[in-house]
C-alpha cells in the first residue's frame, strides 16, 4: 500500500507542480499549524471536579456511548490513542473542571499545581496546552449568571475563577514555551422576556476589565472571549452577544473567539474572519459542526470547514489565528469523533494550502471572473488526496480508514474494562 500511495503522490506533485503549486511547501507548512484538540469530547463535558453532576449552562452530551474516561488517567490515554492517529501538529485544550486533587477545590481556589500531570503528560507529548475557566454547571451558576450577576459575592466567586485561570493559563507558556490561549466563555443571560438588558452587560464589561487587570507575558499567555447566539435556558437574552464581544475585544485588545455554533443559522465564522481581524490583534477559531443550533456535531470536510480554512490561508493568517475544535458527541465512539474531526481540519487546510491562491487573486483583480470561477471549481477535483496520504506516511499514522481498526481493538481491550 504505502508504494502505491508514495507512486500515486509523486503523480500528484507533477500535477500540482504544472498550476505553479509547490506541494512540498504545502506539506510544511501544514506541519506549523497546530490544531487544538478539546479534551472535552472525551467525557461528555463533565470533568472531575464532580463527574456526576448536571451540565447546566445549555451544555448537552447526548449518547451514552459506552468507555467514557472517568478519570484524568484514562483521558490521557485516550488522547494518546487519538492523538497517533492525526498527523502534524496538535494542541490540546482543557478546562479548569479536569483539575487533578485529592481534596475537594472550589473554582476561585484552583492552582498550577491541580494540572502538574498534564504539563509533564504535554511535555512528553511535546504538546502546547490552552485553558478555559469552566463558569458553568456549579451551584453558583444554577440561576444562569455569572460575570454578570447581580450578587456582587457571586460575581466575584467568577472573576476570581477567572483570575485563578489566567495564572494557570500562564504558567502552561511559561512551562511549555508555548503560549497558552484562554478563552472566556460564559452562559449568562434569560430565558424569557427581559426588561433591563443594559445592567448586565455593564457589570460583565466591568467583571471582565477586573480579571484582565495584571498584565501577563504574551509569551506564557493570550486572553480570548467568547460570544454565544442564544442557549437552553437563555433562549431570549444572552448577556455576551456577539456585538458585545466584538467591541470588548476591539476596545480592549483581546483575541475575539469566533465559534461556528454561536450565530445565527445562516451566519457563518468563515465570513467572519476577515472582517474581524480588521479590529482585534488574534483570532481564536472554535470549529464546529452546528445543526440547525449550536449542537456541536463532529466536524465534516464540508463547505464551511474549507472555507475557514480557505480564509485562514488564502489572508495568510497562521500567526493570527488559533485553531481550536469543539464538538461533544455522546453517540459514537468517542476517540473516532476525535479522529474525525482533527483529520477533517488538517484535510481542509492542506486542501487551501494546495489552491493556487496568487493565480485567483490576480484574476479577481483583473476582474476575470470566469476564469476564477473555472478554476475554483477545477482544483477540487486535483489529487489532494494523495498528497493527503503520503503525509500521513510521513507521520506513521494510518493514511485511509484503516485507523478504525486501531479504535476497535482499542474499545475491544479498553473501553470494555471500563
Amino acid at each position: 500500500m504505502s508504494k502505491l500511495i508514495e507512486h500515486a503522490f509523486e503523480l500528484a506533485k507533477q500535477r500540482f507542480a504544472a498550476k505553479d503549486i509547490d506541494v512540498e511547501a504545502a506539506m510544511s507548512q501544514l506541519d506549523r499549524i497546530a490544531v487544538s484538540m478539546h479534551c472535552w469530547q472525551g467525557d461528555d463535558v463533565h470533568g472531575f471536579e464532580n463527574p456526576q453532576g448536571a451540565l447546566t449552562g445549555g451544555i448537552q452530551a447526548t449518547g451514552n456511548y459506552p468507555g467514557k474516561a472517568r478519570n484524568a488517567i484514562e483521558l490521557r490515554a485516550d488522547l494518546d490513542k487519538a492523538m497517533s492517529l492525526i498527523p502534524g501538529a496538535k494542541r490540546l485544550n482543557l478546562h479548569a473542571i479536569y483539575l487533578e486533587s485529592d481534596r475537594p477545590v472550589d473554582r476561585d481556589e484552583i492552582e498550577p499545581h491541580h494540572f502538574a500531570n498534564w504539563v509533564e503528560w504535554a511535555q512528553h507529548n511535546n504538546l502546547g496546552l490552552d485553558f478555559n475557566p469552566t463558569c458553568f454547571s456549579h451551584e453558583r451558576s444554577a440561576d444562569g449568571f455569572t460575570l454578570s450577576h447581580a450578587d456582587p459575592l457571586v460575581r466575584q466567586f467568577w472573576i476570581d475563577h477567572c483570575k485563578a485561570s489566567r495564572k494557570i493559563s500562564a504558567w502552561f507558556g511559561e512551562q511549555l514555551g508555548t503560549p497558552s490561549v484562554m478563552n472566556v466563555w460564559v452562559p449568562d443571560g434569560m430565558k424569557d422576556l427581559t426588561v433591563d438588558r443594559l445592567a448586565p452587560r455593564q457589570r460583565l464589561m466591568t467583571a471582565l476589565d477586573e480579571i484582565f487587570q495584571e498584565k501577563l507575558n504574551p509569551a506564557h499567555h493570550i486572553d480570548a472571549v467568547e460570544s454565544k447566539l442564544f442557549g437552553i435556558g437563555a433562549e431570549s437574552y444572552t448577556v455576551g452577544s456577539s456585538e458585545f464581544f466584538l467591541g470588548y475585544a476591539s476596545s480592549r485588545q483581546t483575541a475575539l473567539t469566533l465559534d461556528a455554533g454561536h450565530f445565527h443559522p445562516t451566519e457563518v465564522i468563515s465570513d467572519k474572519i476577515s472582517a474581524a481581524i480588521l479590529y482585534v490583534p488574534r483570532l481564536l477559531l472554535h470549529i464546529s459542526r452546528p445543526v440547525r443550533w449550536d449542537s456541536d456535531h463532529v466536524v465534516l470536510l464540508d463547505d464551511e470547514t474549507q472555507a475557514i480554512a480557505n480564509e485562514i490561508v488564502r489572508q495568510r493568517l497562521f500567526d493570527k489565528v488559533h485553531i481550536g475544535l469543539d464538538f461533544f458527541d455522546a453517540s459514537i465512539n468517542r476517540i473516532a469523533a476525535w479522529v474525525i474531526g482533527t483529520r477533517n481540519v488538517k484535510k481542509a487546510l492542506l486542501r487551501a494550502l494546495l489552491e493556487p491562491s496568487a493565480l485567483l487573486r490576480r484574476l479577481e483583480n483583473e476582474g476575470d471572473y470566469t476564469a476564477r470561477l473555472a478554476l475554483l471549481e477545477e482544483q477540487k477535483s486535483l489529487p489532494w488526496q494523495a498528497v493527503w496520504e503520503a503525509y500521513c506516511l510521513r507521520h506513521d499514522v494510518p493514511a485511509d480508514d484503516r485507523w478504525l481498526d486501531e479504535i476497535r481493538h482499542y474499545e475491544q481491550h479498553v473501553f470494555s474494562q471500563r
